[in-house]
């Protein structure tokens, strides 16, 4: 069997219990190694073969996973954060398909959540943004008529923006040319979750600035919106006022305060 594992953002302790115990029983691990914590390697038995996945082509990683796994062992490719943004693990199965093997994905929790967490902020808040866009720059690998992102930036909804950090003074044009004004709020976190994790708050017009006077030029996601201001409207779900399956309309509890103690 074949597990693809989302290794989470970075800190040892977010990958999920499931994916630790693959990792623990794991005959072969092979890792993102410019991205995966290598912390999480410890957890392999000693007899574990571990390969790192930069330094590979997609027919090694292939050659690699085949054998072990017909052979009966069991195998991880182990993936930053979920393995189904961004992960190219796609082509990985659709070639494993080919040779007959099993495989099965693990979620992983995304670098784009550990963001949020790291800001800590909430992506939909009433009344500001009920949409997350998760996108990317146009570089080598190119984007889609209609998804660039000026043509996200005119929904004026929350935007993580990932795979970017080196493309930072055409990504702020970009955005205000699609719609954000300059002074739009947007953070910069580097390394979400890890022991070196920074977060850098500015606006849209100083996306670029702000990430070189912080000297981050990789490994960062961009956040912009309205999220990060400070004005929202209250939900709905825990308002009193508000009758919904679980409980009835009682305005009275408008004015339950807890005890100062």
């Amino acid at each position: 069997m074949i597990y693809f594992i989302g290794a989470g953002p970075g800190a040892v302790d977010l990958i999920t219990v499931k994916g630790k115990e693959l990792l623990e029983k794991a005959d072969l691990i092979i890792y993102a190694g410019s991205l995966v914590n290598p912390e999480l390697l410890k957890y392999a038995k000693p007899d574990c073969v571990i390969m790192d996945s930069a330094k590979m082509t997609l027919e090694e990683v292939i050659a690699a996973m085949v054998p072990a796994a017909q052979s009966g062992k069991l195998v991880v490719r182990l993936h930053t954060g979920d393995p189904s943004i961004y992960g190219a693990h796609r082509e990985q199965i659709d070639l494993l398909r080919s040779y007959g093997l099993d495989y099965e994905i693990v979620p992983g929790v995304s670098s784009f959540c550990a963001a949020a967490a790291a800001l800590k902020a909430e992506y939909t808040l009433p009344n500001v943004s009920q949409s997350v866009i998760i996108t990317r720059m146009e570089g080598r690998t190119p984007v889609p008529s209609k998804q660039k992102i000026a043509d996200y930036a005119a929904h004026n909804a929350t935007m993580v923006i990932f795979l970017s950090s080196s493309m930072l003074e055409k990504l702020q044009k970009e955005l205000i040319a699609g719609g954000y004004k300059e002074d739009t709020p947007a953070a910069i976190v580097y390394k979400a979750s890890w022991p070196d994790e920074k977060v850098c708050r500015c606006t849209v017009g100083t996306i670029a600035e702000t990430a070189a006077k912080y000297n981050i030029t990789k490994t960062a996601l961009i956040t912009v919106g309205y999220f990060l201001g400070s004005e929202y409207d209250r939900s709905e779900l825990y308002n009193p006022t508000f009758a919904h399956g679980y409980r009835e309309a009682d305005p009275s509890k408008l004015d339950i305060k807890p005890e100062v103690k």
